[in-house]
């Protein structure tokens, strides 16, 4: 048994709130399916302020949340900008008078959505598009810093010439994995287009827990999985009421067509007849700047091999970590949850696949009060992110109790 109690640190505009009391909070990030790019991520805070101090809290400051692991270091959960604040008063007498700080932010991705982009790409690989687009709004140059800003907000070890600020680039896959057609000038909304971008290199764009937008690429989950394997959570310290795996017949895709060059003016098209006389003919249109017809065959081969029968997805576990049965790592793993941990969830009920659930980590919420944290993932399918890895692939971490029972000599993971 481990007893927990969190500790929090909020920080807006490089400014620590340690004299103020976190009172409650929910933050959410990521997708809730995995047909879809990520989106904005949410954080609505309430701070106590019981000493009538100067709140200065402006539209547009960064925000950064972060809670403190077992090993006494703050880990960041959220990080984005106030877009919402206010101040309450919720009690009042001849001592004092208590206020109520009321932040609402949004993650680096709710930018995108309102930022245009109007130039021509050159034919290059999915990564490497995707970072020239966020390059020209999140890296800055010399001419567009602030003229009043001084060199002492700069950080000497991260801050070059060539670039006079990172404001919101993280991790880019590059070059990517899928050759895409060059893209002539017009302008569009940036998160439009960084979203097809992703989406035709089978990637998937992410904020981190920094506040900073990323982008993994078709093969960046499996490649971490071989490195780190499973990140091993108990069902049974998990919050039982709300357990949810899911099958449904709109998961399907059995009849495939995938745009692809430039405009997306060319198509392939593919189908599994088995999967159709079983469920009818269910059909979709995926739309790419994919460059190559071979690219989009494969692409086309690899939705069906998915898709073409039904899934179950874990659509909800929550856990309490303050539970005195969750042990640290158990609960260090959830404090550093991110897009694309690989999950292995077990001591389910045996009529819940089985008792075991193997997934990557779609999009999660956090929910605070005083002295009391959850957080709730939804999980995808191990087999919607992945095709099959060879055993040589795999972790020599691995263990052979972290090894679905279901699972065959010929593939090494939960695979189409």
């Amino acid at each position: 048994m481990t007893i927990f109690n969190p500790v929090w640190e909020v920080e807006i505009n490089g400014v620590q709130y340690a004299d103020y009391v976190l009172a409650n909070m929910t933050a959410t990030s990521g997708r809730t399916n995995i047909y879809e790019q990520a989106q904005a991520g949410y954080c609505s805070l309430t701070l106590y302020n019981v000493s009538q101090s100067l709140v200065n809290i402006n539209i547009n400051d960064s925000v950064s949340i972060s809670l403190k692991d077992s090993t006494n270091t703050f880990v960041p959960i959220f990080g984005g900008s106030v877009v919402d604040v206010s101040i309450e008063v919720r009690s009042a007498g001849n001592v004092a008078i208590n206020q109520a700080i009321n932040i609402i932010a949004l993650g680096a991705l709710s930018r995108l959505q309102k930022a245009l982009y109007s130039d021509a790409l050159s034919h290059a690989h999915d990564g490497t598009q995707i970072n020239q687009v966020l390059t020209d709004l999140l890296i800055n140059n010399w001419s567009e810093v602030p003229a009043a800003l001084t060199w002492a907000t700069y950080t000497p070890a991260t801050e070059d010439w060539a670039n006079a600020q990172n404001v919101g680039l993280g991790e880019i896959d590059q070059p990517g994995n899928y050759d895409l057609a060059q893209r002539t000038a017009s302008v569009i909304d940036m998160y439009s287009l960084v979203s097809a971008l992703a989406t035709s290199g089978l990637g998937y764009i992410y904020e981190n827990a920094q506040g900073q937008i990323s982008y993994a690429d078709s093969t960046h989950r499996s490649s971490y999985l071989a490195v780190n394997g499973y990140t091993e959570v108990s069902a049974a310290q998990a919050i039982a009421p709300g357990i949810k795996i899911q099958t449904r017949a709109g998961d399907i895709r059995n009849d495939v067509s995938i745009k692809y060059g430039q405009n997306s003016a060319s198509t392939v098209y593919d189908e599994d007849l088995t999967s159709i006389g079983i469920y009818g003919r269910l059909a979709q249109i995926i739309y790419t700047t994919l460059h190559d017809q071979v690219d989009a065959e494969s692409q086309a081969a690899f939705y069906l091999s998915l898709r073409a029968y039904p899934q179950a997805m874990m659509q909800s576990i929550t856990f309490e970590l303050t539970n005195p049965q969750l042990d640290d790592a158990d609960r260090d793993s959830m404090i550093n949850i991110f897009m694309g941990l690989p999950l292995l969830i077990d001591n389910l009920p045996l009529n819940m696949t089985g008792g075991q659930y193997s997934g990557f980590v779609e999009g999660w919420q956090w929910s605070a009060g005083y002295n009391t944290v959850s957080v709730t993932a939804l999980i995808s399918p191990l087999a919607f992110s992945l095709l099959a890895m060879k055993w040589s692939d795999v972790s020599v971490a691995e263990h052979w109790n972290t090894i679905a029972g279901s699972l065959t000599w010929e593939n090494a993971t939960v695979v189409a």
